[in-house]
């Protein structure tokens, strides 16, 4: 009998990330690299206000939450940061995926123009 694979923890992603260097921390570094941004992580400890803004800000982006300003500096040995954002890479689309389930925005839909009725056949061509 088969024994159930185990899920790996993506904590074990994190030191490739440093070695990359695809980490930006910081709210206003997040602003400043939104083009190059995957997506943000929150820690759990961030202010009510803090969060909200950063909900605003980011709203095109993926928003995950999980761990504390602790956990980030061990990971990744930035002291009291509380959001960080991931470059877009290969590395980050698998962090991202592995961390989901913890999105705590819903994605943006783009709305469609309404569009024109269709023509009928044989009627004229409005010039």
């Amino acid at each position: 009998m088969k024994k159930p694979a185990q899920a790996k923890p993506v904590e074990r992603l994190f030191p490739f990330v440093l070695r990359s260097r695809n980490l930006l921390v910081g709210h206003e570094t997040l602003r400043r690299n939104k083009g190059k941004l995957h997506f943000v992580l929150i820690t759990c400890d961030l202010p009510e206000r803090s969060r909200a803004e950063i909900l605003r800000d980011f709203a095109h982006y993926p928003v995950v939450q999980c761990y504390v300003a602790a956990d980030l500096e061990k990971f990744f040995g930035v002291q009291g940061a509380k959001p960080i954002g991931f470059r877009k890479s290969g590395l980050a689309q698998s962090i991202y995926a592995e961390l989901k389930g913890r999105r705590i925005n819903q994605p943006m839909t783009k709305s469609k123009p309404p569009a024109s009725p269709p023509t009928p056949p044989g009627a004229p061509i409005a010039s």
